[in-house]
């Protein structure tokens, strides 16, 4: 029997034959289509080669495309675990041809593929085509002999595929799979079609048309070919399965989750278990790409998916975390085909275990919430819609979690109910909220960019320019004319000044037309656009001014060194915590750096140490700073690093930095920092002058932040570090080596000294309370001894009762302390007596009678406090009369 991977490369290694490039799955987090959530299909990374504005060294390629339906409109997660071929995570085999071949080489490829390749009979087989593309209908005579009642002709949309309203579209032809009338369901475009006897294996679109504002459509001059198949789905035909989740693969992840959670995989859980196989592929896929747990965006649903699995687990009764445990077995199937897994496996256990350890307490209060609100329901009743947002709102329950735990009771939620919730809440939000105007403000640079164009940015070469004023805004629209003393947004045809991005500020600098001078504080991009901060500080700028601009020499500097410095850092974390060290977020500023990255933990002393020490050693090294213009294809070939959830656009700047001479630090002779970046850097590392990390906290959960400086920053907080050790060490008279040794003699000193005052103040205020040992009365059989004291503080009480009971070896104690401002009060019984007298008891009536009240501890123990001292003789009268009682 194939396997799944077998399945994979038998697919790829047939179109490679044909002269196809086999191209890598592109992540999940689409780089190319910013209307997408998750890649949900084979074509996603080809979008710009279909519509024209990218173009590669290749016009065939076939690819097994890893793909998520979990989130907005292609949204598979309530199916997933409860029918055969519903999943979150799923791998979409592909060829496609970018204006070279079309139908007449595609349908004999698929045909060759099926019924060679696969070796699928040929009596299994039918095709659904387009009701008006004979040219398709007649190819599959043609080529694969299939009778005309084989050859379904579909008149709707589910064979004509568009991209968008507009833009490149064609028909379809798909392929389906007959499991033979002994399964329930008919052919595509018969009534019976949703049965489960005919499943669609193949998709072949064509596309041939260019689909038009106005309805019309007309032929596109190079037609191409984008196809999809489910390896999922083709696996379980030829694997003799009806069921996706019995396929090789999927059934490994299915027995090592019974395994790990002492369930029957064919059981009571089995849906439990299916689940959960299924979420493991798409969270940790999810991770290897990025993506982290969060309360928003692609972080939220991956929460989400997440928490639906662990409530799964928590079904089957498992009461430690139990997804991480399955990650092996994962990588195990798949890192072979996918790598990514491989790399990031630490990262995926350390996200799912501590994901699920803090998601179990919330868990199990939500659950009962939900039980508690199911119970008063009527028998079959819908959850109301405002409980479902509760358990949202509260616990963090996605309607989703709470619609899949109702399922299995047989309920319903009222959904229109919980939007109407969460609509209310979003209006009680709004009204809080007073506008900022930037929705306003983001149209006039849309309308600007349209008319303009990009600004062209000079800065790699040059701090100063020549410009001309191409527009002015104010308070979010245009102005032909800005007067001294007025702050205004501007735009320039081309500008040597650097707009916020990639973490890295913009510049400032100074703006000089014939009759004005402006101060340029801040660079912002908006909508291609470098929009540029400014202040009038004399004369009148005016719309179509000519104008020479000069970046602040000193301060681009600084950020440049901070800048090359953090790549440096980024690679040094990542040798020395782990291959799952990711940028997640950066501020490269004149005065510091700030760089946050994907680790579970805090840093050692150590490990802070060896990154600093690493990072300087290629500073001094003082080697050449290197940018090369690549496309994004050719950059990750020689390994450049990408950061996440940036896009690139046809070329990309690939800046390279340090060399290892054999040190110890990476290959000899390697690249040490190799990223794909936007920003502006040093020239040679050496210029960065040195390095000095400052700071090591937690940002968000598994990411963690360093803080750090270059250049004259870190040299001043050095130096102010050994001004502050040389202080120490001459008020200490010690030479600054010797100080440690110095600080933990004088503590080990105070540490004596403050026990040796706290026992002389005991005896001190056992002299004021009378001196000698004291002599105990008798109430009722106990010996009672009580006693008021005075320079006394509080915690000393604690002390000084133990004492007494000591002496009394069976009794009561009772002591009150005049503290200066206010009374304490302590009691203690000992411990044969404490079945009979509680001290808590005791000192309650005592703080009552001083003023204060309550009071707390343990049957042998218990303090309590008061407003006046001068009551301790009422106090001690009142603990007396409750021993009377």
């Amino acid at each position: 029997m194939a396997s799944l991977n077998d399945i994979r490369s038998t697919f790829l290694d047939h179109f490679a034959q044909n002269d196809h490039r086999v191209v890598e799955s592109s992540p999940l987090v689409p780089r190319n289509d910013p209307t997408l959530m998750f890649t949900n299909s084979g074509m996603v990374q080809f979008k710009n080669l279909f519509t024209g504005p990218e173009h590669r060294d290749y016009v065939r390629a076939t690819t097994s495309q890893k793909c998520v339906r979990a989130g907005g409109k292609h949204n598979d997660l309530d199916n997933v675990g409860y029918t055969a071929r519903h999943h979150t995570f799923f791998e979409m085999l592909g060829n496609f041809s970018f204006g070279d071949y079309f139908k007449e080489s595609a349908i004999p490829y698929a045909w060759d593929l099926l019924t060679r390749g696969f070796g699928l009979p040929k009596d299994k087989l039918l095709v659904t085509v387009y009701h008006d593309d004979e040219a398709a209908a007649a190819l599959w005579r043609k080529v694969a002999g299939l009778p005309e009642e084989r050859i379904i002709r579909i008149a709707t949309s589910d064979n004509f595929w568009m991209m968008g309203p507009t833009g490149p579209c064609g028909p379809c032809s798909e392929i389906f799979y007959d499991h033979g009338p002994g399964v329930a369901g008919g052919p595509p475009g018969s009534p019976d079609e949703d049965g489960d006897r005919f499943i669609e294996i193949w998709n072949l679109v064509f596309m041939q048309y260019e689909s038009h504002e106005d309805g019309s459509r007309t032929p596109l001059p190079r037609p191409s070919i984008d196809t999809g198949m489910g390896l999922e789905r083709v696996g379980a035909v030829l694997q003799g399965k009806h069921d996706n989740y019995d396929t090789d693969l999927m059934r490994a992840l299915i027995e090592a989750t019974a395994h790990a959670t002492n369930a029957d995989p064919d059981g009571p859980g089995k849906v439990h278990c299916r689940v959960i196989a299924d979420h493991l592929r798409s969270t940790s896929f999810l991770i290897a790409d990025g993506v982290l747990p969060s309360n928003e965006g692609r972080g939220y649903v991956l929460r989400r998916i997440m928490r639906r699995a662990m409530r799964h687990a928590h079904l089957l009764g498992a009461q430690d975390p139990v997804m991480w445990r399955l990650a092996p077995a994962l990588v195990q199937q798949m890192g072979q085909a996918f790598p990514e897994l491989v790399r990031a496996r630490p990262l995926i256990e350390e996200t799912l275990q501590l994901e699920e350890t803090r998601f179990k307490t919330t868990l199990d209060r939500g659950l009962k919430l939900l039980d508690d609100e199911v119970g008063r329901l009527p028998e079959g009743g819908a959850l109301p819609g405002e409980a479902a947002f509760r358990l949202y709102d509260t616990y963090g329950f996605p309607l989703d979690l709470t619609q899949d735990a109702l399922r299995e009771q047989g309920r319903a939620v009222d959904v229109a109910g919980f939007e109407a919730a969460m609509a209310e809440q979003k209006a009680r939000a709004r009204a809080a909220w007073a506008g900022s105007g930037e929705a306003a403000e983001g149209a006039i640079w849309l309308t600007l960019a349209e008319r303009l164009g990009p600004t062209e940015f000079l800065g790699y070469d040059t701090e100063t320019s020549e410009g001309q004023v191409a527009a002015l805004v104010r308070d979010g629209a245009e102005v032909d004319a800005a007067e001294a003393g007025e702050t205004v947004q501007i735009v320039l045809n081309q500008t040597p000044f650097y707009g916020e991005s990639g973490g890295q500020v913009g510049d400032a600098g100074t703006l000089r037309t014939d009759a004005a001078k402006v101060a340029i504080t801040d660079v912002r991009k908006r909508a291609g656009l470098f929009v540029h901060e400014g202040r009038v500080e004399s004369g009148r700028l005016v719309r179509g001014a000519a104008a020479e601009l000069a970046v602040d020499h000193e301060r681009r500097s600084a950020i440049r060194a901070h800048h090359s410095a953090t790549h440096l850092l980024h690679e040094a974390l990542r040798r020395t915590l782990g291959d799952h060290v990711a940028q997640r977020g950066s501020l490269v500023a004149p005065d510091r750096l700030r760089f946050d990255f994907t680790h579970g933990r805090a840093m050692t002393p150590a490990e802070l140490a060896a990154v600093e020490a690493e990072v300087n050693a290629f500073v001094r090294q003082n080697t050449q700073v290197d940018t090369r213009i690549m496309t994004p294809d050719a950059a990750e070939k020689i390994g450049a690093r990408a950061l996440f959830g940036e896009k690139y656009g046809e070329e990309v700047r690939v800046v390279s930095m340090g060399t290892s001479p054999g040190s110890g630090v990476g290959p000899r002779g390697e690249t040490y920092s190799l990223e794909l970046c936007g920003g502006t850097h040093v020239s040679r590392t050496g210029d960065i002058g040195a390095f000095r990390l400052t700071s090591e906290t937690a940002s968000a959960s598994g990411v963690r932040r360093v803080e750090a400086l270059t250049g004259e920053a870190a040299r001043a907080h050095t130096a102010g570090d050994i001004a502050a050790l040389a202080e120490a060490a001459g008020l200490l008279r010690a030479r600054p080596d010797e100080l440690a040794e110095r600080i933990r003699a004088l503590l080990d000193e105070r540490k004596a000294l403050t026990q040796e005052v706290a026992d002389l103040r005991r005896k001190a205020a056992l002299a004021r309370g009378g001196g000698g040992e004291a002599a105990p009365e008798t109430v009722k059989g106990v010996s009672f001894l009580a006693r008021a004291l005075t320079g006394v503080s509080g915690k000393d009480l604690r002390g000084l009762i133990d004492e007494h009971k000591a002496q009394l070896k069976s009794g009561v104690v009772l002591l009150v302390a005049d503290t200066g401002d206010r009374a304490a009060v302590a009691a203690g019984v000992t411990a044969d007596l404490t079945g009979r007298i509680s001290a808590v008891d005791l000192v309650r009536v005592a703080a009552e009678a001083l003023g204060g009240k309550g009071g707390g501890g343990r049957p042998d123990m218990a303090q309590a406090g008061g407003a006046d001292a001068s009551k301790a003789p009422e106090a001690i009268a009142a603990a007396r009369a409750l021993l009377e009682a």
